[in-house]
């Protein structure tokens, strides 16, 4: 990993003061899933080291979850309330609402030197953003201005990059679209998953957010805005986004069924019914085939070789034979998940089957 420097002749934000002195800078913290809540951890534990209190706790309101679709706890409020630290859940931060109006008088009761934000949910208006003396600080999973937005892990491994990292940013009235203060860069694995780059990433952000308040005034004073001519956007992943086009090179679907792991997930139909397809081998560009694309070529105790579509060769601009995928894990309608040891000594999947889209 690699810290990004930042460049240093831009202004310090407005209301930077220096905080090097005894003074125990006064933190509140926002977020909501686990990612968020690794970070508040590790503030926790190292509250003394930092001279830091932190003094309230934001996350979004209790969910229904499970089967039971009882009321159940953010992670972020699981780590609160395990540390007796006090916890706010509004609904909205709008100055139009008397529950919004509220709300911004109590975070302003808190007196936050500085707010922490990471994968709260809940948009943070311009009031809210300057009540703190030092602004609000975002813990975003992606090297910045590249895959602004909900779900930058996922775009990153769907889209091929070879690395991502965490950003910690001045955090302004747009989407992602503040300064940088501080940038930290990890590789992305072949073998990685949307889980497991998540779990690199919740780790790595609070890393990173504890390096920058063992000195904020320098590190603001060093922000650099943001190129917008090189932003892309992050959408928020949708169900359908796993249903497999096996038309599609090889390489694109192994990086669905990493990217889409284990949520929403890949998927792909065989007679009708729906099967998860769990995990696969990196591509074997040397593994061609002439098999229309869907077609289950053979199905062996290692994996099950799937024929896909062509891959176009970016430097000549030509299409190649078609690809292969060498699916290990998959998952039938209403069963368990099964390697293809498993499958192989079954009679679930043969040697000519097709996968094919929805056909309802």
């Amino acid at each position: 990993m690699t810290t990004i420097a930042s460049a240093s002749d831009l202004s310090m934000p407005s209301k930077t003061k220096d905080c090097s002195s005894s003074k125990r800078l006064r933190v509140a913290f926002a977020g909501t899933p686990e990612f968020a809540a690794v970070s508040l951890e590790a503030l926790i534990s190292q509250q003394e080291a930092l001279n830091i209190d932190i003094v309230a706790v934001y996350t979004q309101p209790d969910r229904k979850a499970g089967r039971g679709q009882k009321l159940s706890a953010s992670a972020v409020k699981q780590v609160a309330l395990a540390h007796d630290i006090a916890v706010e859940q509004p609904l909205t931060f709008k100055k139009s609402s008397s529950e919004g109006l509220v709300a911004r008088e109590t975070l302003r009761s808190y007196q936050p030197d500085v707010m922490i934000v990471a994968a709260y949910g809940l948009i943070l208006p311009i009031g809210v953003l300057t009540t703190p003396t030092y602004g609000c600080l975002n813990i975003h999973a992606s090297l910045l201005p590249r895959w602004r937005g909900a779900a930058p892990i996922h775009r990153a491994l769907l889209a091929g990059d070879s690395e991502t990292g965490i950003t910690i940013m001045q955090m302004d009235k747009g989407l992602d679209t503040g300064d940088m203060i501080y940038k930290i860069s990890a590789p992305i694995e072949a073998d990685d998953t949307a889980a497991s780059l998540h779990d690199k990433m919740a780790e790595l952000g609070a890393t990173a957010i504890i390096t920058v308040l063992k000195d904020l005034p320098h590190y603001q004073a060093q922000a650099i805005a943001q190129d917008d001519s090189q932003a892309n956007y992050a959408e928020k992943l949708v169900k359908t986004e796993g249903e497999i086009d096996w038309t599609q090179s090889a390489t694109i679907i192994e990086r669905q069924i990493r990217g889409l792991t284990p949520w929403p997930g890949a998927y792909t139909f065989l007679a009708g019914q729906r099967v998860k397809i769990l995990a696969s081998l990196p591509v074997n560009p040397s593994q061609q085939t002439n098999q229309p694309a869907g077609t289950v070529i053979s199905v062996g105790r290692k994996a099950i070789l799937v024929a896909c579509g062509k891959q176009v060769s970016k430097k000549e601009n030509t299409e190649q034979s078609a690809t292969t995928l060498a699916i290990t894990q998959l998952q039938f309608a209403g069963g368990k998940p099964m390697t293809a040891e498993q499958i192989c000594h079954g009679n679930q999947l043969n040697d000519g089957d097709q996968f094919t889209a929805d056909l309802k």
